[in-house]
Protein backbone atom coordinates (compact mmCIF):
# COMPACT_ATOMS: atom_id res chain seq x y z
CA UNK A 1 0.00 0.00 0.00
CA UNK A 2 1.67 3.11 -1.05
CA UNK A 3 1.61 6.11 1.21
CA UNK A 4 4.07 9.13 2.12
CA UNK A 5 4.54 11.59 4.69
CA UNK A 6 3.28 14.68 3.67
CA UNK A 7 2.51 17.67 6.52
CA UNK A 8 1.04 16.03 9.71
CA UNK A 9 -0.11 12.79 7.78
CA UNK A 10 0.66 9.58 5.82
CA UNK A 11 -1.28 9.78 2.41
CA UNK A 12 -2.64 6.50 0.65
CA UNK A 13 -2.11 6.70 -3.45
CA UNK A 14 -2.14 5.20 -6.37
CA UNK A 15 -0.58 5.71 -9.83
CA UNK A 16 -2.42 4.54 -13.08
CA UNK A 17 -1.25 4.30 -16.62
CA UNK A 18 0.98 6.36 -18.95
CA UNK A 19 1.90 9.62 -20.59
CA UNK A 20 1.72 12.83 -19.66
CA UNK A 21 0.62 13.12 -15.54
CA UNK A 22 -2.40 14.63 -14.28
CA UNK A 23 -4.07 14.61 -10.60
CA UNK A 24 -6.98 13.70 -9.32
CA UNK A 25 -8.38 15.24 -6.87
CA UNK A 26 -11.28 13.94 -4.79
CA UNK A 27 -14.32 14.98 -3.38
CA UNK A 28 -16.10 15.70 -0.05
CA UNK A 29 -16.04 11.88 1.77
CA UNK A 30 -15.31 10.10 -1.04
CA UNK A 31 -11.88 7.85 -2.00
CA UNK A 32 -9.88 6.73 -4.83
CA UNK A 33 -11.93 3.50 -5.05
CA UNK A 34 -14.96 5.74 -5.97
CA UNK A 35 -12.95 6.99 -9.27
CA UNK A 36 -12.40 4.06 -10.58
CA UNK A 37 -15.05 4.04 -13.24
CA UNK A 38 -13.26 7.42 -14.27
CA UNK A 39 -9.67 6.51 -13.78
CA UNK A 40 -9.62 3.66 -16.16
CA UNK A 41 -10.51 5.31 -19.16
CA UNK A 42 -8.38 8.57 -18.21
CA UNK A 43 -5.19 6.25 -17.87
CA UNK A 44 -5.67 5.37 -21.42
CA UNK A 45 -3.35 8.21 -22.44
CA UNK A 46 -2.33 9.65 -19.22
CA UNK A 47 -0.59 9.17 -15.75
CA UNK A 48 -3.08 9.54 -13.28
CA UNK A 49 -2.19 9.87 -9.91
CA UNK A 50 -5.23 9.56 -7.26
CA UNK A 51 -4.90 9.98 -3.53
CA UNK A 52 -7.32 10.22 -0.18
CA UNK A 53 -7.22 13.52 0.44
CA UNK A 54 -6.96 14.01 5.16
CA UNK A 55 -9.82 12.54 6.76
CA UNK A 56 -10.82 9.68 4.38
CA UNK A 57 -10.14 6.38 2.73
CA UNK A 58 -6.69 4.93 3.91
CA UNK A 59 -4.77 8.53 4.29
CA UNK A 60 -4.89 9.93 8.20
CA UNK A 61 -7.45 11.52 9.85
CA UNK A 62 -6.52 13.77 11.95
CA UNK A 63 -8.85 15.10 14.88
CA UNK A 64 -7.84 18.83 14.25
CA UNK A 65 -9.61 21.21 12.27
CA UNK A 66 -8.93 20.76 8.27
CA UNK A 67 -9.21 23.68 5.79
CA UNK A 68 -9.18 23.68 1.64
CA UNK A 69 -5.75 25.27 2.08
CA UNK A 70 -4.38 22.78 4.36
CA UNK A 71 -5.57 20.27 1.86
CA UNK A 72 -3.97 21.98 -1.03
CA UNK A 73 -0.62 22.13 0.86
CA UNK A 74 -1.16 18.35 1.14
CA UNK A 75 -1.61 17.51 -2.31
CA UNK A 76 1.66 19.89 -3.39
CA UNK A 77 3.30 17.90 -0.71
CA UNK A 78 2.57 14.70 -2.23
CA UNK A 79 3.35 16.00 -6.15
CA UNK A 80 6.88 16.78 -4.51
CA UNK A 81 7.30 14.05 -3.02
CA UNK A 82 6.60 12.20 -6.27
CA UNK A 83 8.97 14.21 -8.05
CA UNK A 84 5.87 15.70 -10.10
CA UNK A 85 6.93 18.88 -11.38
CA UNK A 86 4.18 20.50 -12.95
CA UNK A 87 1.19 18.43 -13.79
CA UNK A 88 -2.51 18.55 -15.02
CA UNK A 89 -4.96 19.12 -12.35
CA UNK A 90 -8.63 17.90 -11.90
CA UNK A 91 -10.73 18.64 -8.77
CA UNK A 92 -14.47 17.08 -8.25
CA UNK A 93 -16.41 18.93 -5.87
CA UNK A 94 -14.78 19.59 -2.84
CA UNK A 95 -11.69 18.58 -4.65
CA UNK A 96 -12.49 21.78 -6.88
CA UNK A 97 -12.23 24.04 -4.68
CA UNK A 98 -8.81 22.21 -3.37
CA UNK A 99 -7.28 22.52 -6.96
CA UNK A 100 -8.24 26.18 -7.09
CA UNK A 101 -6.39 26.30 -3.53
CA UNK A 102 -3.89 24.84 -5.06
CA UNK A 103 -3.64 27.03 -8.21
CA UNK A 104 -3.66 29.87 -5.89
CA UNK A 105 -1.03 29.00 -3.43
CA UNK A 106 1.28 26.98 -5.73
CA UNK A 107 1.06 28.11 -9.36
CA UNK A 108 4.29 26.21 -10.19
CA UNK A 109 3.06 23.11 -9.71
CA UNK A 110 -0.19 23.62 -11.91
CA UNK A 111 -0.20 23.02 -15.31
CA UNK A 112 -4.07 23.06 -16.29
CA UNK A 113 -7.37 22.99 -14.52
CA UNK A 114 -10.14 20.56 -14.54
CA UNK A 115 -12.62 21.78 -12.65
CA UNK A 116 -15.65 19.13 -12.18
CA UNK A 117 -18.87 19.65 -9.93
CA UNK A 118 -17.94 22.64 -8.31
CA UNK A 119 -17.20 26.16 -7.58
CA UNK A 120 -15.34 28.92 -5.62
CA UNK A 121 -17.52 28.95 -2.87
CA UNK A 122 -20.56 27.06 -1.54
CA UNK A 123 -24.10 28.75 -0.64
CA UNK A 124 -24.87 28.53 2.89
CA UNK A 125 -27.93 25.98 2.26
CA UNK A 126 -26.50 23.56 0.50
CA UNK A 127 -23.85 22.84 3.96
CA UNK A 128 -26.67 22.57 6.07
CA UNK A 129 -28.42 20.04 3.47
CA UNK A 130 -25.37 18.01 3.89
CA UNK A 131 -24.84 17.95 7.22
CA UNK A 132 -28.60 17.29 7.67
CA UNK A 133 -28.85 14.32 5.01
CA UNK A 134 -25.24 12.88 6.19
CA UNK A 135 -26.01 12.72 9.55
CA UNK A 136 -29.48 10.34 8.83
CA UNK A 137 -27.22 8.04 7.23
CA UNK A 138 -24.27 8.01 10.03
CA UNK A 139 -27.72 7.27 12.51
CA UNK A 140 -28.43 4.24 10.64
CA UNK A 141 -24.92 3.17 9.94
CA UNK A 142 -24.02 3.68 13.49
CA UNK A 143 -20.31 2.74 13.55
CA UNK A 144 -18.84 5.09 10.28
CA UNK A 145 -20.34 5.98 6.68
CA UNK A 146 -19.83 4.72 3.04
CA UNK A 147 -20.62 7.46 0.46
CA UNK A 148 -18.96 6.95 -2.01
CA UNK A 149 -15.74 4.29 -2.06
CA UNK A 150 -15.17 1.47 -0.21
CA UNK A 151 -13.86 2.57 2.79
CA UNK A 152 -15.87 3.76 5.91
CA UNK A 153 -15.18 7.54 7.13
CA UNK A 154 -15.89 8.61 10.39
CA UNK A 155 -18.51 10.87 10.45
CA UNK A 156 -15.77 13.55 12.55
CA UNK A 157 -13.54 13.19 9.70
CA UNK A 158 -16.52 14.13 7.36
CA UNK A 159 -17.59 16.90 9.45
CA UNK A 160 -13.79 18.24 8.80
CA UNK A 161 -14.43 18.22 5.57
CA UNK A 162 -17.56 19.62 5.39
CA UNK A 163 -16.88 22.06 7.06
CA UNK A 164 -13.62 22.87 5.11
CA UNK A 165 -15.34 22.83 2.06
CA UNK A 166 -18.53 25.21 2.98
CA UNK A 167 -16.06 27.80 4.64
CA UNK A 168 -13.96 28.39 1.68
CA UNK A 169 -14.55 30.99 -0.74
CA UNK A 170 -11.73 32.24 -3.49
CA UNK A 171 -14.28 33.68 -5.86
CA UNK A 172 -12.83 37.45 -5.38
CA UNK A 173 -9.47 35.66 -6.32
CA UNK A 174 -10.09 33.88 -9.58
CA UNK A 175 -8.39 36.68 -11.82
CA UNK A 176 -4.87 35.33 -9.92
CA UNK A 177 -5.42 32.28 -12.07
CA UNK A 178 -3.55 31.82 -15.21
CA UNK A 179 -3.45 28.25 -16.05
CA UNK A 180 -5.45 26.92 -19.02
CA UNK A 181 -8.98 26.03 -17.44
CA UNK A 182 -11.86 23.78 -18.49
CA UNK A 183 -14.94 23.55 -16.35
CA UNK A 184 -17.20 20.56 -16.79
CA UNK A 185 -20.74 20.52 -14.99
CA UNK A 186 -24.05 19.73 -14.85
CA UNK A 187 -26.64 21.79 -15.57
CA UNK A 188 -29.22 20.32 -12.86
CA UNK A 189 -26.56 20.29 -9.87
CA UNK A 190 -27.94 20.95 -6.90
CA UNK A 191 -24.99 21.11 -4.78
CA UNK A 192 -23.15 23.28 -7.34
CA UNK A 193 -25.73 25.16 -9.00
CA UNK A 194 -24.85 25.58 -12.35
CA UNK A 195 -24.79 29.82 -11.71
CA UNK A 196 -21.91 29.24 -9.15
CA UNK A 197 -20.14 27.76 -12.10
CA UNK A 198 -21.06 30.04 -14.59
CA UNK A 199 -19.14 32.88 -12.08
CA UNK A 200 -16.60 30.52 -11.91
CA UNK A 201 -15.94 30.49 -15.44
CA UNK A 202 -16.65 34.32 -15.68
CA UNK A 203 -13.61 35.32 -13.02
CA UNK A 204 -11.34 32.98 -14.74
CA UNK A 205 -10.19 34.36 -17.64
CA UNK A 206 -9.71 32.53 -20.57
CA UNK A 207 -11.87 29.56 -19.28
CA UNK A 208 -13.89 27.31 -20.99
CA UNK A 209 -16.98 25.22 -20.06
CA UNK A 210 -18.61 22.05 -21.22
CA UNK A 211 -22.05 21.32 -19.72
CA UNK A 212 -23.80 17.94 -19.24
CA UNK A 213 -27.10 17.02 -18.98
CA UNK A 214 -27.02 15.57 -15.49
CA UNK A 215 -26.57 16.39 -12.12
CA UNK A 216 -23.35 16.56 -9.33
CA UNK A 217 -22.56 13.34 -10.20
CA UNK A 218 -22.85 13.42 -13.93
CA UNK A 219 -19.16 12.22 -14.31
CA UNK A 220 -20.19 8.41 -13.42
CA UNK A 221 -23.47 8.48 -15.33
CA UNK A 222 -21.69 9.60 -18.01
CA UNK A 223 -18.24 8.64 -17.90
CA UNK A 224 -17.09 8.56 -21.55
CA UNK A 225 -18.64 11.39 -22.17
CA UNK A 226 -16.51 13.16 -19.43
CA UNK A 227 -13.06 11.15 -20.57
CA UNK A 228 -13.57 12.51 -24.00
CA UNK A 229 -13.87 16.24 -22.68
CA UNK A 230 -10.93 16.22 -20.12
CA UNK A 231 -8.95 14.43 -23.42
CA UNK A 232 -9.69 16.64 -25.97
CA UNK A 233 -8.99 19.61 -23.61
CA UNK A 234 -5.78 17.81 -22.37
CA UNK A 235 -4.80 17.29 -26.10
CA UNK A 236 -4.51 21.18 -26.30
CA UNK A 237 -2.40 21.40 -23.37
CA UNK A 238 1.78 21.04 -24.40
CA UNK A 239 3.51 18.24 -22.69
CA UNK A 240 5.59 19.39 -19.69
CA UNK A 241 9.23 17.91 -20.26
CA UNK A 242 10.32 18.32 -16.44
CA UNK A 243 8.54 15.35 -15.44
CA UNK A 244 10.12 12.34 -15.82
CA UNK A 245 8.88 8.50 -16.59
CA UNK A 246 5.86 6.99 -13.97
CA UNK A 247 5.41 4.06 -12.96
CA UNK A 248 2.51 1.95 -13.68
CA UNK A 249 0.18 0.91 -10.90
CA UNK A 250 -2.76 -1.02 -11.60
CA UNK A 251 -6.08 -0.82 -9.80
Amino acid sequence: MPTVKVNDIEMYYEVHGHGEPMVLIAGLGTDTTAYRRIINPLSQKHTVLAFDNRGVGRTDKPRTPYTIEMMADDTAGLLKALAIMRVNVIGISMGGRIALALALQHPEAVKSLILVSTSARVVQGTRKTLRFRFFKLVKRLRSGTRFLGRNTQPYYAFIRQLEASGSYDCSDRLGGIAVPTLILHGRKDRLAPYALAEEMQAGIRGSRMVTFDGGHLFLFWESGKFADAVTEFLDGVAPSPENGPQQEKQI
